[in-house]
């Protein structure tokens, strides 16, 4: 089961050190340094990436759904907010979505929708550790088998269900 990334495009671009700084040039250059480093990720782990960014306030203008370096991208349509669709892809996707926003409520409705959530920063530093992976080549399954180990692991408190679904999720990244 593929997991959907579904990113807030402008909280996560204001909340992030590095892509702020091409944001206060412009707020185009912010976007570009935004989807460079998400190509640079879907090159790395596979897993579709949507980017939502808000176009409430450009009149005329229908929600637009581009892709762009194998990543989509959508605007919301005028009068339409991405938290609204961001809400909506969650809601329909569930279990498969992992919502990436800073957002109280994108995080709150996302996490009872079923979906996974993280916060901006730490997506950031997901980013941050998988330009530094080699690109995979396919041959990840044979890395994912059982290691002996001799190092002995006591009982301890169990995480619920929800908890522990999302926790994979976000191992995934």
């Amino acid at each position: 089961m593929p997991l959907h990334i579904i990113i807030d495009g402008y909280n996560l671009i204001r909340q992030s050190d590095a892509f702020s700084l091409f944001d206060l040039q412009d707020i185009q250059s912010g976007r570009e340094a935004l989807i460079d480093a998400l190509a640079l990720y879907k090159k790395t782990k596979k897993h579709p990436v949507t980017v939502v960014f808000d176009g409430t306030d450009a009149i005329g203008f229908d929600r637009q759904r581009q892709q762009v370096k194998g990543v989509t991208l959508i605007f919301s349509r005028y009068g339409e907010t991405a938290d609204t669709v961001i809400k909506k892809m969650a809601a329909s996707e569930k279990e498969r979505a992992l919502v990436v926003s800073s957002d109280r409520d994108i995080v709150d409705f996302s996490s009872a929708a079923g979906a996974a959530v993280i916060g901006s920063r730490q997506f950031e530093k997901k980013l941050r550790d998988a330009a530094s992976l080699p690109v995979s080549s396919g041959h990840e399954e044979l890395l994912d088998g059982w290691i002996p180990t001799t190092k002995k692991r006591g009982p301890r408190r169990r995480l619920s269900k929800k908890k522990r679904r999302s926790r994979l999720k976000i191992n995934k990244l």
